[in-house]
């Protein structure tokens, strides 16, 4: 119960809760992740209207876990929620991955520090400057 007062990261803690219940908030839907996304239904908190606008994780909080037609309806890029209309989805577009830096899974290039430490060979054709080198030539 104490962690549900402070932790951030893992779903929501009761600051939250207790705001979007004092706001009057309904659910308007879940996304194939189970996060859930709500809306105040009281008075508008912006001049222009509009509504505030949530979204509770399922899990880990992480921003790059909202769908793009999500996201769009979170910045009221779009007015109804990707329920009622989702968008279609492109040939070019991936599953998501979660962001993976900072752990080993991350992209490290060929020639970074990483590579090198851990053994792996930076390539024949890469040859790191030295100022040793540089005076000699000249």
């Amino acid at each position: 119960m104490l962690g549900r007062i402070f932790v951030w990261w893992d779903s929501a803690t009761w600051g939250t809760l207790f705001t979007l219940m004092r706001r009057k908030a309904k659910l308007i839907g879940t996304d194939e992740q189970g996060n859930r996304y709500f809306e105040e239904t009281d008075k508008p908190s912006f001049a222009d209207g509009r509504h505030r606008r949530w979204v509770i994780y399922h899990g880990v909080a992480e921003a790059s876990r909202v769908p793009p037609d999500w996201h769009g309806w979170l910045h009221h890029t779009f007015a109804e929620p990707p329920e009622k209309g989702r968008l279609p989805r492109q040939k070019f577009e991936k599953d998501h991955l979660p962001n993976m830096t900072g752990t080993p899974l991350a992209y490290h290039p060929k020639g970074s520090l990483y590579q090198n430490a851990h053994g792996v060979d930076e390539g024949k054709d890469y040859q790191p400057w030295s100022p040793e080198a540089d005076n000699k030539s000249s």
